[in-house]
């Protein structure tokens, strides 16, 4: 057996189009959907994941503003810049940018935003609502995931779920996203007690942990749905050919970037898996495109009331 391999630039695509498609319906009632992003200090892979968002933005129409703030920021200064686009009537989402400068506590920043503008859905009422069924903001990679699954036919009644990773930003809000969608859903972590045996118990498995290459085939029963949502970058050249032979893409990015980027699937797994979302190529190529749709739905519920 040969897993369906999953191409998330493709369905990404869609969405985005779905997205600009919204935004000129907008535009034609007089309303231009607007996102800022806070930033700060010089974190080069947040600025580039910046970069993105704003591009993003331009392509769909969406206004985008970027606060880049120096590392030495303090709290207050950060709460005091959210307090300002909760008032601005233009700024309907509002993003603060991971990591933050040691010594400023994300979730208090975090719950000084106006819920209507938590596009990132990290705001408790967001959470809240979240858990009891309401219409709300979801984070961008849990509706990823449930978009390739959509996408891919994949039976979500009755199923047998396994997420693997309890994170705040993924493993709990998508364990809810699948129970809301009537799968018996089962969360894992590092302390699950027979983590291969549970895991093989799944029709649709989801890797949320952060470790490289940690679900390998015996973790997989033949036919499942196997979601990986790790993005982890490889610089050991034994762990590269572990997990990718002799691959000369691979190969490549270790000469010509010093690392690789993999998940926490090993890619052996797509020999035994009915669907599989490579990494990089899957997931990922998701997030933004979902981010932009709660920037359309947060302009559309503002307005709408």
């Amino acid at each position: 057996m040969s897993a369906i391999i999953v191409n998330g630039a493709e369905i990404g695509k869609r969405i985005r189009a779905e997205v600009a498609a919204e935004v000129a319906e907008l535009a034609a009632k007089g309303v231009t959907p607007g996102l800022a992003v806070i930033l700060v200090g010089e974190d080069r892979a947040s600025a580039t994941y910046v970069r993105s968002k704003q591009k993003a933005c331009g392509k769909a129409g969406i206004l985008s503003e970027l606060q880049h703030l120096p590392d030495t920021t303090g709290q207050d200064e950060l709460v005091r810049r959210i307090s300002e686009l909760n008032a601005r009537d233009e700024i309907d989402g509002i993003l603060v940018q991971k990591p933050l400068p040691a010594g400023i506590d994300y979730q208090a920043v975090v719950n000084t935003m106006d819920p209507a503008k938590d596009v990132d859905g990290f705001h408790p009422i967001s959470v809240g609502r979240l858990v009891i069924g309401l219409e709300t903001f979801v984070p961008a990679t849990p509706l990823g995931v449930m978009e390739i699954l959509r996408e891919h036919g994949v039976p979500l009644k009755g199923a047998r779920a396994v997420v693997v990773g309890r994170s705040d930003i993924v493993g709990k809000p998508l364990a809810i996203l699948l129970m809301h969608n009537h799968a018996t859903v089962t969360i894992c972590h590092s302390r699950t007690r027979d983590l291969a045996g549970v895991c093989r118990e799944a029709d649709i498995l989801v890797a949320a942990t952060g470790r490289t290459g940690m679900i390998t085939p015996e973790f997989v029963k033949a036919g499942a749905a196997v979601i990986d949502v790790g993005i982890n970058a490889v610089d050991d050249p034994a762990k590269v050919r572990e997990l990718f032979g002799d691959d000369p893409r691979r190969q490549g990015d270790l000469q010509t970037k010093g690392y690789t980027i993999a998940g926490d699937v090993h890619p052996a797994v797509a020999e035994k898996a009915g669907l599989f979302t490579p990494v990089p190529g899957g997931v990922g190529k998701l997030t933004i495109a979902m981010l932009l749709k709660n920037c359309v739905q947060a302009a559309r519920m503002r307005r709408d009331g």
